[in-house]
C-alpha cells in the first residue's frame, strides 16, 4: 500500500546568517515532480535534488534572509505539500572594551571593565549575552552577563589587569540558538585603560595665567590636553594645549599670557595613556582674569566749547573707562596745566572725576589735560591731551562731506597743508554722550549709532603731541525714517464734492521730508480712486462724487525714505447742494417781496382812484362854444 504522507523538514529552523542549509520535502502523497517557493517566489530547480520518488532535498547556500517561508508544491496539481520557516541570527561584532573608574578622582587598579558590541537584533526571542575573558592561549571564563549590548564587570581581578594581551568573546544565547563572536577581541591592557580625569588648578596674575595639571596614574607615560576659551557662548574660539608626561612625572605647569583682561575663561583637562582612550574632561573651571595695565587704553580725548564773555572755555574730557568686571577700586583725576615752555612755579590742583568723563575750565591759553588713574591708590596709568589756545595757528581740515549708508555715517574731508599724524573724529547725538575714533586716513565710517538720531561730527587733525583745530560738519541723521504721522483733521462734503484737510506731525528729528501726498477715496463697493498733490498743500477738493453716498478716505505721505498712512475716515455726501437751497430760499423771498410790493402799490392807487370826486351835472350851465372863425379874430 502506498503511503500518502507529505511534509517538509526540519520545521522552524534557525541558522546563522550567511550559512548553508538543506530542506527535505517528503512527497509520498503525490506522483510526479515538485517545485519549491521561497516567500511565494519560485526557486531555481537546479538547487533541488530528487533522491527517490518520495524525498527531494533543497540546498540553500549563503542564506541571508532574516525570516523566510519555504514551501514544497506539486507540479501537476500546484498543491502545497508542506512548508517551513527559516530564520537567521548573527554573531556579535565590533567589540570594544575599556578599564575605567567609577569615581573621577580614583587612582590604582581600575575597578570597572566595560565592553560594548554591535548585534543585529530582530528577534522575538529574549537574548542573553555573556562576556568571556582570558589571557591569550588560556581558557576564557565568564566575567559578566547582560540582556543589552553592553556589560560592565565590577571589582576586576588583578589577573585581568596584569595580562599584557588578553581576549574577549561575547556569547549570545536564546532558547533556539547560541553563537559566539568571531574573531575574538584581542587587546593590550594598557591600550584600553581609561584614566581618571586630571586635577586642574588655574591661578590668575596681572599679566598671565598659571595652569597646573596633575594626573592620578603616574607610573606610565601619557598625553594630556588642556582646553580653554572665553566663557561667553558656545561659538567662541577654543584653544588646546598638548603635553606629554613621561613615566613617574605626576603633572605639568603651563603659563598662558595671551588672555584678555577682566574676562571669564573656562578650563578643562584630560589625559590618556599612549594608544589608550582619553579620560573624561575634568570638571570645568571658570576664572576671571586680572587687569593687565598693558591692556589699559584710555583713548583720552576732549571737546572744547566756545569761550564765554570772560574768555573761559569749558573742556569736556572723555576716555574709555576700565571695564566694570575688573576687580579693584579705581579713581580718576584730571589736572589742566598751561602749555608754556619752561613754566615753573605753577600750582595746579587735581580734580576728582567720574569713570569716563570730566568737565574742567581753561582760559584762552593753550593747556594740556592730564588724566591719572589709580588702582587702590596705586598709580595704574596716565594719559594727556592738548587744548589749543584761542587763535593759535594750527592745522585744520576742510571740505567735510558726510553721507549715510545702512545706519552708518560715512565721513570724508580734505587734509590740511601741514603734515599730520592722524585725525580724531568725535560725534554726539545729544551734546552729552560722545563717541570718538582715530583714523590715519582722510575718511572714516561711524558705526554703533542710535537709529534715526541727528549727529554732530567734529574732525580734528593730530600731530606730534598736539592737536589742531576741530572742524564741525553739518548735522546729519544716522538714518532718515518715514515721514511724520498723517492726521485728517477735517472733511467738508456737499452733494458732489468734498474738501479734505490734513496735517503732518513729526515725532522724530530724522523723519523723512514729504515729497507729495496721495489721497485715496472710495465707496463701499469701489473702485478706489486717488489724487496726488505736492508737499506744499495739505488739503484737496474731491470732485465728481455721488450724492447721498458714504465714502472712505485716507492720506499717504510719501518721502524718499518711505511712506506713512493716516487712519481711515468716513464721510457722507449730501442729497442736494446746500448752496442751491440757499439760492432758492433767497429767490423765493425776493419774489414774495416783489409780489407784496406790487400788490401794495396797486391797492394804494385803487384807493386813490376810488376817493377822486366826480362833477355834479346839476351845478353846470349851458354855454355856446365859440366858432372857428371867431377864434381867429
Amino acid at each position: 500500500q502506498h503511503e500518502t504522507t507529505c511534509n517538509v523538514v526540519p520545521k522552524d529552523q534557525y541558522i546563522e546568517v550567511g550559512s548553508d542549509t538543506e530542506i527535505v520535502c517528503q512527497t509520498s502523497c503525490v506522483h510526479g515532480k515538485i517545485f519549491w517557493t521561497l516567500n511565494n517566489r519560485r526557486i531555481d530547480e537546479s538547487l533541488s535534488n530528487t533522491i527517490n520518488s518520495s524525498h527531494t532535498v533543497l540546498t540553500l547556500r549563503n542564506f541571508t534572509h532574516h525570516s523566510a517561508t519555504l514551501q514544497c508544491h506539486s507540479v501537476d496539481t500546484k498543491q502545497v505539500l508542506g512548508g517551513t520557516t527559516i530564520k537567521t541570527y548573527s554573531k556579535p561584532s565590533n567589540i570594544s572594551c575599556i578599564f575605567h573608574y567609577d569615581n573621577l578622582k580614583m587612582n590604582g587598579r581600575p575597578p570597572l571593565f566595560t565592553c560594548n558590541w554591535d548585534h543585529q537584533i530582530d528577534s522575538s526571542l529574549d537574548i542573553n549575552y555573556t562576556v568571556l575573558y582570558g589571557s591569550v592561549g588560556d581558557p576564557q571564563s565568564e566575567i559578566c552577563n547582560s540582556k543589552v549590548t553592553t556589560c560592565t564587570a565590577k571589582n576586576t581581578s588583578p589577573a585581568i589587569l596584569n595580562g599584557d594581551n588578553a581576549t574577549v568573546t561575547v556569547r549570545a544565547k536564546t532558547t533556539a540558538w547560541e553563537v559566539n563572536s568571531k574573531p575574538e577581541y584581542e587587546f593590550n591592557t594598557d591600550h584600553i585603560l581609561k584614566m581618571s580625569p586630571p586635577v586642574l588648578t588655574v591661578t590668575t596674575f596681572s599679566d598671565h595665567l598659571w595652569v597646573q595639571c596633575n594626573r592620578f596614574l603616574s607610573s606610565k607615560k601619557c598625553h594630556c590636553q588642556v582646553k580653554y576659551s572665553k566663557a561667553v557662548n558656545e561659538s567662541t574660539p577654543e584653544w588646546v594645549l598638548n603635553k606629554t608626561l613621561e613615566t613617574s612625572q605626576k603633572g605639568f605647569n603651563v603659563t598662558i599670557e595671551r588672555v584678555e583682561s577682566c574676562t571669564n575663561y573656562k578650563f578643562a583637562a584630560r589625559c590618556a595613556l599612549v594608544q589608550a582612550p582619553w579620560s573624561e574632561w575634568s570638571h570645568e573651571k571658570t576664572v576671571l582674569t586680572k587687569l593687565n595695565k598693558r591692556h589699559v587704553k584710555l583713548r583720552l580725548w576732549r571737546q572744547v566749547a566756545e569761550p564765554e564773555k570772560n574768555g573761559v572755555r569749558k573742556v569736556h574730557a572723555m576716555w574709555t573707562e576700565i571695564p566694570s568686571a575688573c576687580q579693584g577700586t579705581f579713581t580718576y583725576t584730571i589736572k589742566q596745566t598751561p602749555y608754556k615752555e619752561h613754566v615753573t612755579g605753577v600750582n595746579n590742583t587735581d580734580s576728582l572725576c567720574g569713570n569716563s568723563t570730566c568737565d574742567v575750565d581753561v582760559n584762552q591759553d593753550a593747556h594740556r589735560i592730564n588724566l591719572t588713574v589709580f588702582d587702590n591708590e596705586a598709580l595704574l596709568v596716565e594719559d594727556s591731551v592738548y587744548v589749543p589756545a584761542i587763535g593759535e595757528s594750527l592745522p585744520q581740515v576742510t571740505d567735510i562731506q558726510t553721507s549715510t549708508l545702512k545706519g552708518r555715517i560715512l565721513v570724508s574731508w580734505k587734509a590740511p597743508v601741514q603734515p599730520v599724524s592722524g585725525y580724531m573724529i568725535d560725534y554726539t547725538h545729544n551734546g552729552n554722550q560722545y563717541q570718538w575714533k582715530e583714523s590715519k586716513y582722510t575718511n572714516a565710517t561711524l558705526v554703533d549709532l542710535l537709529d534715526m538720531k541727528p549727529y554732530n561730527i567734529t574732525v580734528t587733525p593730530l600731530f606730534d603731541d598736539k592737536t589742531g583745530h576741530g572742524t564741525q560738519a553739518l548735522q546729519i541723521c544716522s538714518r532718515v525714517g518715514d515721514p511724520g504721522n498723517v492726521t485728517i483733521i477735517d472733511v467738508q462734503a456737499i452733494d458732489q464734492s468734498a474738501r479734505v484737510t490734513w496735517t503732518v506731525k513729526s515725532q522724530e528729528a530724522c523723519s523723512g521730508v514729504v515729497v507729495h501726498y496721495t489721497v485715496f477715496y472710495s465707496t463701499q463697493k469701489g473702485p478706489q480712486l486717488n489724487v496726488s498733490v505736492d508737499s506744499t498743500k495739505q488739503d484737496i477738493l474731491l470732485k465728481d462724487l455721488n450724492p447721498d453716498t458714504q465714502y472712505s478716505v485716507y492720506v499717504n505721505a510719501t518721502a524718499l525714505t518711505g511712506t506713512t498712512k493716516s487712519s481711515e475716515r468716513f464721510f457722507e455726501t449730501k442729497t442736494f447742494d446746500p448752496r442751491l437751497m440757499t439760492a432758492l430760499i433767497v429767490c423765493g423771498c425776493i419774489t414774495i417781496f416783489l409780489v407784496l410790493s406790487v400788490g401794495l402799490c396797486c391797492a394804494i392807487q385803487w384807493k386813490k382812484f376810488k376817493e377822486k370826486p366826480v362833477p355834479n351835472p346839476g351845478l353846470s350851465t349851458v354855454a355856446l362854444w365859440p366858432s372857428t372863425s371867431h377864434q381867429k379874430v
